[in-house]
């Protein structure tokens, strides 16, 4: 970090501070000042994680081994939660780590990798929510076409141009974000490497690219989620022409689960990235992040198992399978 000269020039002409050769490490938010409160915040993200591993875990393994399972819904679900096992894993773990050892550093290598799998991981997120709704809304609204829109290659292919779009959206925002100079210090105030955070660090103009591609993203982001409203308003109008008053619990009750958690997640997630600097503030970001970071890679393990007979029923057998090995 470099320091200000003992003769007063001018800020343009301050010696900006080059990403390669002179930054080692930044400085993550801490959560508390005390050991004891440092601790908490260590017992209360471990929970959140074991839970968000524990039922992501299950469904992948579940869909994985029952071949009564083996079709397009379960495929995009088994995506969805290797997606939030990846994004709970990149970044709660370090700040668990933090905590525990009363420290707030984070290597520039590590931050560059939690920022190249956030934007992998979100944005792969982002399609795979689409697509379970398209899934769905085919299900429902186009059962005679579901076999020839969703079979097997036509999955495959989803899957790979998420995966791989995913992909070069996470590169071209790594390598955007740390090839900007910075010249105000390496304080990150963000428990993890957050983009905007990152950005606040840098010399005046020199971040305005990135700017830009965060303003793509973000309306490609919420592009798919009004997609997803689209296909979901879709299936409640197909569902309301059933004449089965248990048929219109049974969609609106997996439906709206599903719809409330995206809602959560994308506005969070697009509130926290195009908010002015204005509306900034530690507290306000860190609760942001908590919600469309941590909060979901928890919730949907038991969104998308609470109303599902079919993957409740692979998972009972999964654990009985268990509880038999250990007997």
């Amino acid at each position: 970090m470099l320091k200000r000269p003992s003769t007063r020039v001018p800020h343009a002409q301050w010696e900006p501070m080059s990403n390669s050769s002179s930054l080692n490490e930044f400085l993550l938010l801490a959560f508390a000042d005390t050991q004891e409160l440092q601790l908490l915040h260590f017992s209360l993200f471990l929970g959140i994680y074991l839970a968000a591993l524990l039922g992501n875990g299950l469904i992948i393994t579940a869909v994985a081994c029952d071949h009564r399972l083996h079709t397009p819904m379960y495929f995009f679900l088994l995506n969805l939660s290797l997606l939030d096992l990846g994004t709970v894993s990149t970044t709660v773990p370090k700040s668990m780590a933090n905590s525990l050892w009363d420290t707030r550093a984070i290597s520039y290598l590590t931050c560059a990798a939690q920022v190249f799998f956030f934007f992998f991981l979100c944005s792969a997120e982002y399609s795979v929510l689409t697509v379970v709704a398209y899934a769905r809304f085919v299900a429902i609204g186009k059962p005679l076409h579901y076999g020839t829109l969703m079979g097997s290659r036509a999955c495959v292919k989803m899957a790979a141009a998420v995966w791989a779009s995913a992909f070069l959206n996470a590169l071209l925002h790594t390598g955007n974000t740390f090839s900007i100079l910075l010249c105000q210090g390496n304080t990150v105030d963000q428990f993890f490497c957050e983009v905007p955070q990152i950005l606040k660090l840098s010399c005046s103009d020199s971040d305005l690219r990135e700017v830009g591609l965060i303003v793509v993203s973000a309306s490609l982001g919420f592009g798919c989620f009004i997609f997803t409203v689209l296909y979901y308003v879709q299936i409640f109008m197909a569902v309301l022409r059933i004449p089965s008053e248990q048929g219109w619990h049974k969609a609106f009750s997996m439906c709206l689960p599903h719809l409330a958690v995206v809602s959560l997640f994308v506005s969070t997630d697009l509130f926290a990235y195009l908010k002015p600097p204005s509306l900034s503030s530690p507290s306000l970001d860190l609760m942001l992040a908590i919600l469309y970071l941590v909060v979901p890679p928890a919730m949907n393990p038991l969104i998308y198992s609470m109303r599902n007979k079919e993957l409740k029923d692979a998972l009972k057998k999964l654990v009985q399978w268990v509880q038999c090995q250990h007997q």
